[in-house]
């Protein structure tokens, strides 16, 4: 039974009612769902491909492709489907019964065929988790998933280079995990939680604790075999570090503890419930700092302050319409264009001649394709750029 992750909300009542039975048989072992994201596009890019497309790209500008391909569709069906997880544990004398969903696989950006299992930055991570109504792991729910998985793997590390970090090892890796699959005869159309493939990007009080001045990833995990991981948690990386052995996997936020639905979030800051899910105890912040990508708050995205200012377009991403803002100091001729990401235009929206004030221009994108477009803002002989993300 498939069913997206809107739909867990519905399954309130009926789940109270059956894990309040005295010896419950309530299982969940065969019961699916699926990230609410789109329908894999037929034009969609194979893995292959989008190697290919972000060969060339720095970091800030590849995550926000990947975003983009994400939001649109663009994933196998095995990163899309999560499955239950069932703990049981008494804390206190008292005795919890928590259900949570995590996902199959790691994310991965192309088809079921050609895939790539995609490192990022863990601000892009947990963008992405806050759009689809997902949270990150913790050490305790990488151990969890590694001994419920189906179908375990061995690390396959790469020797380091300083080509670790590109998006050609990460291909190069991919491939390695597949040959893993294809000797072990494993079916990919199949609903296994498959571990120890990936580092994970986790959750731990290590992100903001004081013994670093800097902004960091957490990561922990590749699984030997239970309780026997290659990587302790560890928080050296700066955050804008991402190296072919990570992986990101999602847990739904939606949680139920003895019959009532719960979030993540709320378990891991609990005294009592953080036990379940967190060997660190109580998780305060059991999130990453806020993207600056994606808040456009990134230098490179920040406008001078001369003849006039370009905003971030809002809603980013947007599905279909947005509202794009900017400012003259003077008056000017004014162009205001989107282009897709081969440097074509594909619409004017504005195209005259403009007195000094604010403006906001919306831009319906009901009859163009999901991706990445760039809009740019020309006065005179200055212009200035920004991207945003069209989502279906």
């Amino acid at each position: 039974m498939a069913k997206t992750l809107s739909t867990l909300i519905l399954m309130v009542l009926s789940i109270q009612a059956i894990c309040a039975q005295p010896e419950s048989s309530f299982s969940t072992s065969d019961t699916l769902y699926y990230l609410n994201i789109p329908e894999r596009s037929e034009n969609a890019a194979d893995g292959s491909e989008f190697v290919t497309q972000v060969a060339g790209l720095n970091i800030v500008d590849r995550e926000i492709a990947v975003v983009s391909e994400i939001l649109s569709g663009n994933v196998p069906s095995f990163s899309r489907k999560l499955r239950p997880i069932q703990i049981s544990k008494t804390v206190h004398a008292q005795h919890y019964e928590l259900i949570y969903f995590a996902a199959c696989d790691y994310m991965a950006i192309g088809s079921d065929q050609d895939y790539l299992y995609i490192p990022m930055t863990p601000s892009t991570a947990q963008y992405l988790a806050d759009v689809l109504d997902c949270s990150l792991l913790t050490k305790r729910i990488v151990d969890q998933i590694y001994e419920n998985s189906e179908i375990k793997l061995s690390p396959q590390p790469i020797p380091p280079s300083d080509q670790m970090t590109t998006i050609q090892v990460f291909s190069q890796h991919t491939d390695s995990i597949e040959q893993q699959f294809s000797q072990l005869g494993v079916d990919r159309s199949a609903n296994n939680s498959i571990g120890g493939h990936k580092k994970d990007i986790i959750i731990s009080n290590k992100i903001y604790s004081p013994d670093r001045d800097y902004e960091r990833v957490v990561i922990y995990g590749w699984h030997i075999d239970e309780n026997n991981p290659i990587q302790p948690v560890y928080n050296g990386h700066s955050a804008m570090y991402a190296d072919y052995s990570h992986g990101v996997r999602f847990v739904s936020k939606l949680a139920f503890i003895n019959g009532d639905s719960i979030y993540v979030d709320d378990v891991l800051k609990d005294s009592d419930l953080s036990l379940l899910l967190s060997s660190e105890g109580v998780i305060s912040k059991p999130y990453y700092p806020e993207s600056e990508v994606f808040t456009s708050t990134e230098s490179e995205f920040i406008n001078s302050q001369d003849d006039f200012q370009l905003s971030q377009n809002y809603p980013n991403p947007f599905q279909p319409t947005t509202s794009i803002n900017y400012q003259l100091s003077k008056n000017s001729v004014v162009d205001l264009s989107i282009f897709n990401l081969a440097g074509e235009k594909v619409v004017t929206l504005v195209s005259e001649e403009q007195p000094a004030g604010n403006y906001e221009v919306k831009w319906d994108a009901l009859s163009y394709e999901s991706g990445l477009y760039i809009y740019t803002l020309k006065t005179g002989f200055s212009e200035r750029s920004r991207k945003m993300i069209l989502s279906r």
